[in-house]
């Protein structure tokens, strides 16, 4: 496969204007491209296929054909999202599947995290090729490749090149960003008007949740992980770190600590706060969180999250210790 190459005249992306500009070039290109047909795309809600639904939808309206798969490992609150932007707002031709039973059932008990993942990915083509099975006329899968994932591979990236789908249907790729590098597609993305909690959404992994409930995933670890997490994310967003810091999270580990609460013995999970900077995410550094933030933090996960009596605060740069835990 030839490797794509962007143009060295290509302006980068900076301003509205621009990007603009951009959209009406895709939107025209993608027309000529796709005629009458219809288009398949797994919308995670992550930035580059939610940009790449948004510019779409504004090339081709109902011929995308929108899939997005609830694992049951999303943030709080995400698939909600997806729901209301695209299904409602931009009236997009959308099918949501509630597959949480599904993945939680084939990870129980599974405490190995390459394994855990694996099951993940399988999972989601399987449940993504049953939805494509049973759809008529498509002829076109839309990719949210961006161009540091051709920078990275031969190709298009393994975890969106979907598999299995019938060999009769020699799709087409729709591909409209693979030229841009991240801050392109977000200024793209505020141009498109979608909304700055997806657009600027801070990478999130394909097993979402999956990796960072740490060892074998059980539901209500899973429930409080999510509460924890939503807690922490509301709190950088209301004194200002959000836009400062480049990922943020929650991990919870499978082993439980003594606590008191209510003056009795109470049993609960540890919350870890990872928070760090990185350009590359080659090397990352730790952000600095003022301890009164901290305290709040603190005593607002262990006071409003059912199973959790502690949180800790990971200080480990890249090298030595990874972004996510898992």
């Amino acid at each position: 496969m030839e490797k794509i190459i962007r143009p060295e005249t290509m302006e980068r992306i900076t301003t509205k204007e621009l990007a603009d500009a951009f959209i009406a070039e895709q939107v025209a290109e993608i027309r000529a491209q796709v005629g009458d047909k219809k288009v398949l795309l797994a919308l995670s809600g992550g930035v580059d296929s939610s940009v790449v639904a948004a510019l779409l939808i504004k090339a081709i309206g109902k011929q995308l054909v929108c899939v997005h798969v609830n694992h049951g490992l999303m943030r709080k609150g995400e698939s909600e999202q997806v729901i209301e932007v695209f299904g409602k707002e931009l009236d997009a031709n959308l099918i949501y599947i509630d597959a949480t039973d599904r993945f939680l059932d084939k990870l129980a008990g599974v405490a190995e995290p390459e394994k855990k993942r694996k099951i993940i990915g399988n999972e989601f083509i399987e449940v993504f090729d049953e939805e494509a099975a049973k759809l008529e006329g498509i002829e076109f899968l839309g990719q949210g490749t961006i161009y540091p994932d051709i920078l990275e591979s031969d190709g298009v990236k393994a975890h969106h090149n979907v598999g299995g789908l019938p060999e009769d249907m020699k799709m087409g790729l729709v591909e409209p960003v693979k030229l841009l590098y991240k801050d392109e597609v977000r200024v793209v993305g505020s141009a498109l008007g979608l909304p700055d909690s997806m657009v600027y959404r801070q990478p999130f992994p394909g097993p979402g949740l999956g990796v960072r409930c740490l060892g074998a995933i059980t539901r209500d670890r899973l429930h409080a992980l999510r509460e924890a997490d939503a807690i922490l994310r509301e709190e950088f967003d209301k004194n200002g770190l959000a836009g400062k810091v480049w990922q943020y999270f929650i991990a919870v580990p499978d082993f439980k600590s003594v606590g008191v609460r209510d003056d009795k013995r109470y049993e609960g999970w540890p919350a870890i706060i990872r928070a760090v900077n990185t350009v590359d995410a080659m090397t990352a550094t730790i952000e600095e969180i003022p301890y009164e933030l901290l305290h709040h933090i603190t005593h607002r996960i262990t006071h409003e999250v059912e199973g959790i009596n502690r949180v800790c605060l990971d200080l480990t740069p890249k090298p030595i210790g990874t972004i996510e835990w898992e």
